[in-house]
């Protein structure tokens, strides 16, 4: 059995059936495809593992390590699904990947999973079969992003499927499993601040990813100096300051700047198109944002066999302590563990 239909459910599915099972997918949600449907699919791994290390610092390195070695055989494996590649680059030097279409790659899962029941949630563990918890972790339960993550959590962008809201937490604790490390750490973006109108759809286009071209303040005019590329450390500052907003202020000169296929320009535009509030001066232009969660970092402690205990495997964001301190492709961590959770589960090597 396997609890959740987003990647990493919809992988271990796959995967079983591939090795000879009959899998049985429970989603609670009536389509499959969790927030990887939301996403811009693109699926990395850091180029050099001491720098993921460095980047993910209380992570597990053994689980760090099987996402670096295994990823590459993992998405030729996807694209023998029949997922269609978009682009074969990620837009950053840093790391290496591959784009799908969300959309096209929810189909081609499903289509290999197979036996994928929606509306249909896991609310009791089996007895005697072993099950695959890929829930999509607690990013849309806001009490439990209260109690670990920040007590400004009612005011945070739930940018995540609402689905993902600590069934598989509740599910592998009350079966014995353990907390991971990393229980506070999200991965999160800085988007429109209401008033502004935000669909799922507009997700990744609405993302305004140039904080580290702008000053960011919160509400006190206290600043934050971005440190990583990912912007992942701001949005994660955000996501506790109050109401989880932040002022980016931007230079008139640094609206040219592009950051992957986006102008500055362009993300400043669509934030005031969408309603944000923005300042125009004579030398800067200033949008105010709010820390959209997306996904939790930390969830059930595993294994390198994905095993959190007796009969049960987690993988996708069930699964934490592989980006604690940092962030790493959440996408990546589905596919990689999705597929080792599957082989465990049916007795099979990792």
């Amino acid at each position: 059995m396997v609890a959740g239909a987003g990647m990493a459910g919809l992988v271990a599915a796959a995967e079983a059936r591939r090795l000879g099972a009959t899998p049985v997918v429970f989603e609670k949600l009536d389509r499959p495809g969790g927030s990887m449907r939301l996403s811009s699919g693109v699926i990395w791994r850091h180029r050099e593992l001491d720098r993921f290390r460095a980047e993910c610092p209380g992570g597990d390195p053994v689980l760090q390590r099987l996402l670096f070695e295994r990823l590459d055989a993992d998405l030729r494996w996807l694209e023998s699904l029949g997922a269609a590649v978009t682009a074969r680059e990620t837009g950053t030097q840093l790391t290496t990947g591959l784009r799908f279409d969300p959309e096209a790659l929810t189909a081609a899962l499903a289509k290999a999973a197979d036996d994928v029941r929606l509306s249909t949630p896991l609310r009791d563990l089996p007895e005697s079969s072993p099950v695959v918890l890929a829930t999509g972790g607690f990013a849309a339960n806001r009490d439990l992003l209260r109690e670990h993550v920040t007590p400004e959590s009612e005011h945070v962008m739930v940018r995540a499927a609402l689905g993902s809201s600590g069934d598989g937490l509740r599910l592998g604790l009350a079966a014995g499993a353990a907390e991971s490390a990393g229980l506070s750490d999200v991965y999160a973006r800085a988007m429109p601040a209401p008033p502004a109108r935000v669909e799922p759809a507009d997700f990744v286009a609405l993302s305004q990813l140039y904080a580290s071209h702008a000053q960011v303040t919160n509400e006190r005019g206290e600043r934050h100096e971005t440190k990583t590329w990912s912007e992942v450390d701001t949005a994660q500052w955000m996501a506790r300051q109050p109401r989880a907003r932040a002022w980016f202020r931007v230079p008139r000169a640094a609206l040219a700047e592009r950051v992957r296929e986006r102008s500055v320009g362009d993300m400043v535009e669509a934030a005031a198109a969408a309603g944000a509030p923005v300042r125009r001066e004579a030398e800067h232009v200033s949008v105010q944002t709010v820390s959209g969660v997306t996904t939790t970092l930390g969830g059930l402690a595993i294994d390198a066999h994905a095993r959190a205990a007796a009969g049960v495997f987690a993988c996708g964001a069930d699964a934490g302590g592989l980006a604690t301190g940092g962030y790493a492709s959440g996408r990546a961590a589905a596919l990689v563990f999705g597929r080792i959770a599957a082989r465990a589960a049916l007795g099979e090597g990792p």
